[in-house]
């Protein structure tokens, strides 16, 4: 089925930052939107974000991009046949022609790789995700689709939050579980609990960009011993049914050689020793970002280290990119990846690195970005995909929540499978 029409909207993320909404028509009338994430915490290495400068939105606005696109892109894809995404997304990288997608901007080329998606799928009469499933099998990935295990960011610092917290996510696993229903239960009702526990001790129960709670703390073993005191309360196991996830965001905090964590410079290996004992006195089961994107030698000693019982994902260190991955790899840094599907821009590119990440045993975690949109799409990708874990924030905040609802729809549709444990 041919494009009919194309078009271009400026609208805001759940910060009020403006983003890209693209629809596509088809010739029969289909007619579907694909939007646009952005990150506050990004790494250099991104497919860049074009947006406006000038005076709109301090110059985060982006009609101009959205304009240019109008004149130079859109036409070349009008009447163009989407039977194959892949086809269509080489379609697009060969239009902008340059390496990071600076001509048009990642955000552009997003919105049209996922509105390709899902007006193809809303044509065919396939919930989006069995298309995901269709597209990343034809790729190459021997999958099934399954239910994701939550990755809830309960507490935020960093630069998702306006606290003394230097590490950016205090995460919450719930993997001891028969079912996503049951797991999505427990994590709600530790958020619940943290934020009453929170309140007991007169702390803020303000929540930061990702929907976790940002009190007023310094310590990353304070964030901990509030984030157990509420597992424990809700009457949940630490370890048996709950472990935590970090993410340092260590790029943040890296500067002149050193990471700074409470104002004290650190090197690595002091990073590394400081994960260690955090993970000796609590069930850390996942840890992100631990180092600084360039940090390559940090990044094998991390794993020589903790890599052989810890889930240690690069997230700044490979952006979704499969050549990063593949240094990787080869260097065997780190052992899992964060997929954002904005990092790199379009679908195929996305899928094509969740199979090298697969292929050489790596652990893919579909994530969000701390700027979203009611747009549910990445809860799709985890299913379709068979990633087998997903982060997508707090219970709470629409933008959270919506991909947490469509799971839940999907995994009562489907009687999903749910391994629990990574």
């Amino acid at each position: 089925m041919k494009i009919r029409n194309i078009d271009s909207f400026e609208i805001l993320d759940s910060r009020g930052t403006p983003t890209v909404m693209t629809s596509i028509e088809l010739e029969d009338g289909t007619l579907e939107f694909g939007y646009v994430p952005s990150g506050a915490s990004t790494g250099s290495r991104e497919a860049i974000e074009k947006r406006d400068g000038g005076s709109s939105f301090e110059g985060k606005g982006v009609e101009t991009t959205i304009q240019n696109a109008k004149e130079n892109l859109f036409p070349e894809l009008i009447n163009t046949d989407l039977k194959d995404q892949t086809e269509f997304d080489y379609k697009l990288l060969e239009l902008d022609s340059s390496d990071n997608k600076e001509n048009f901007g990642a955000n552009i080329l997003l919105s049209l790789s996922l509105a390709a998606c899902k007006v193809s799928a809303s044509q065919q009469k396939k919930p989006l995700y069995l298309y995901i499933f269709e597209i990343s099998r034809s790729l190459g990935i021997k999958t099934e689709i399954k239910a994701p295990l939550p990755m809830m960011n309960i507490l935020n610092g960093g630069m998702h939050a306006n606290n003394g917290l230097d590490f950016q996510e205090f995460m919450i696993q719930p993997h001891g579980f028969d079912s996503f229903k049951q797991s999505l239960i427990c994590g709600v009702e530790i958020f619940s609990e943290l934020k009453q526990t929170l309140a007991k001790k007169g702390f803020s129960t303000a929540v930061g960009d990702e929907g976790g709670f940002a009190p007023n703390i310094n310590s990353s073993k304070d964030a901990l011993e509030l984030i157990s005191e509420a597992v424990q309360t809700s009457g949940y196991k630490l370890g048996e049914e709950v472990s935590f996830a970090l993410d340092c965001a260590a790029t943040e905090i890296f500067s002149d050689d050193g990471y700074y964590l409470n104002g004290k410079k650190n090197t690595s290996e002091e990073i590394i020793s400081h994960l260690a004992e955090l993970q000796n006195n609590f069930p850390i089961s996942s840890i992100e970002d631990a180092l600084d994107e360039n940090d390559w030698d940090g990044w094998i000693n991390l794993t020589n280290v903790l890599g052989e019982e810890t889930q240690l994902v690069g997230d700044d260190l490979f952006v979704t990119n499969k050549l990063f991955l593949q240094k990787g790899i080869d260097l065997k840094a780190g052992n899992s990846i964060l997929i954002k599907i904005n990092q790199i821009g379009t679908l195929t590119e996305t899928i094509e690195t969740i199979k090298l990440a697969k292929e050489n045993n790596y652990k893919c975690v579909i994530s969000h970005r701390s700027g979203e949109t009611e747009d549910s799409f990445i809860a799709d990708l985890a299913v379709g995909t068979g990633s087998g874990q997903i982060k997508t924030g707090a219970p709470s905040r629409s933008d959270r929540t919506a991909k947490y609802n469509r799971l839940i729809y999907i995994d009562a549709l489907e009687n999903l499978k749910f391994e629990g444990t990574r």
